[in-house]
């Protein structure tokens, strides 16, 4: 296996209805599945009466031997997740509001399109066989790096004193010794 595989994921998101006053539908996304067609437009996959589902994109879900500590991470919470990142652009000229920017089984990766502001960060449940190709990508890569404790260094005491002062400990003996002959003098 190479050090990093690209794996085509359709993102299938859905317009829902919503009762709000500002607002009539919310877009998320609720799914991603393998052996997804390259798609130019977004198509229609199922509709009923509060929302319709698209599949609105295929993208390459990378995996890098250096992430590895991340999609463990994913792998162990019990319910491994693909983190999809959607743009907003409520001006856009199609009828999609939403794009799809971004799909990654790293948490660590979400989290810094997190910080943007600009994008919105979901996370849809993995595949099964995702899944599994995910896990055996950790075990063929994953190096366990050695925790190790950072020492610290020696350094040497100056006699000397800084910026022009004296350490007050000097300062006082001198202190003392003007008292001490001011008051036998």
């Amino acid at each position: 296996m190479s050090s990093s595989i690209s794996i085509p994921v359709g993102v299938v998101i859905a317009r829902e209805s919503i009762d709000h006053p500002w607002q009539d539908c919310v877009w998320r996304p609720i799914g991603v599945f393998l052996n997804a067609p390259e798609i130019e437009e977004w198509r229609e996959l199922r509709r009923d009466e509060t929302s319709v589902q698209y599949h609105a994109a295929t993208l390459p879900l990378e995996l890098h031997r250096k992430e590895t500590p991340a999609y463990q991470v994913n792998l162990e919470t019990g319910a491994p997740a693909v983190y999809v990142v959607l743009r907003n652009d409520p001006g856009a000229a199609s009828e999609w509001p939403v794009s799809v920017h971004l799909v990654t089984a790293s948490p660590h990766d979400a989290q810094a399109y997190g910080e943007s502001g600009i994008e919105t960060i979901e996370l849809v449940p993995m595949p099964g066989p995702l899944v599994e190709l995910v896990r055996e990508f950790v075990e063929v890569h994953h190096v366990e790096e050695p925790f190790v404790k950072r020492q610290r260094q020696k350094y040497a005491i100056e006699a000397e004193h800084r910026f022009g002062q004296e350490p007050i400990f000097v300062l006082r003996e001198k202190m003392r010794a003007t008292r001490k002959n001011d008051g036998d003098g």
